[in-house]
Order: structure tokens, then sequence, then C-alpha cells
């Protein structure tokens, strides 16, 4: 019975970086915390807009179905997807995600 401690010590070794490594995801558009879910800049595209909006103080937020979560990650990189679908990986606490990737 010696092998039962270490079967259980390697399978912790194995298990918990793998858990530690599964990081939630969420998939939306990416938008602004002022339009949301409809853009209102006549003659502006939805990324336009949401350059704007955000040049005048608004957030970044993800919209994923009738949920919208505020984005926290570097600006510069949000912005490269303003009015595109994504896949993003991070925590969420409340309604915020903190941004750990997005594609």
């Amino acid at each position: 019975m010696k092998q039962a401690p270490a079967i259980a010590l390697l399978f912790v070794a194995f298990a918990v970086p793998f858990a530690l490594a599964t990081t939630p995801y969420y998939e939306g558009t990416v938008s602004d915390g002022m339009c949301e879910k409809k853009h209102m800049m006549p003659g502006k595209s939805d990324a336009e807009c949401i350059h704007e909006c955000v040049k005048a103080s608004s957030a970044y937020v993800l919209v994923s179905g009738s949920k919208v979560y505020s984005l926290a990650g570097k600006p510069e990189e949000l912005a490269k997807f303003a009015g595109k679908k994504v896949h993003v990986q991070g925590q969420l606490k409340q309604d915020t995600i903190t941004v750990n990737s997005i594609q």
C-alpha cells in the first residue's frame, strides 16, 4: 500500500496545474459603455462610434446576448477589436471581466 500516497501525489501534481490553467471564456461583441448594443452616431461605423465614445470617457464593454460586461484590460489592445465579435478569456468579478486574452 505504499504506492497509494505516491499515486495520489502524482495525481495532484498533474491535476492542479491543469485546473488552474482553465480560465473561463466569454463570447460577444466589443462595444462601449455609452452605446452598448445600439450605436447612434450618424455616418459612422460601429467601430468609429465606439472609438469616439471611448475618447469621450466611455469604457470598453463586452455585449454577450442580453448581458453587458465591463472589460478591464489594456485600452490599446481592446481598441483593435471595437465592433468585432470576440472570444475573451479572463476572470469575472461582479460584472467586470479582467481580460487575459482576446481573439
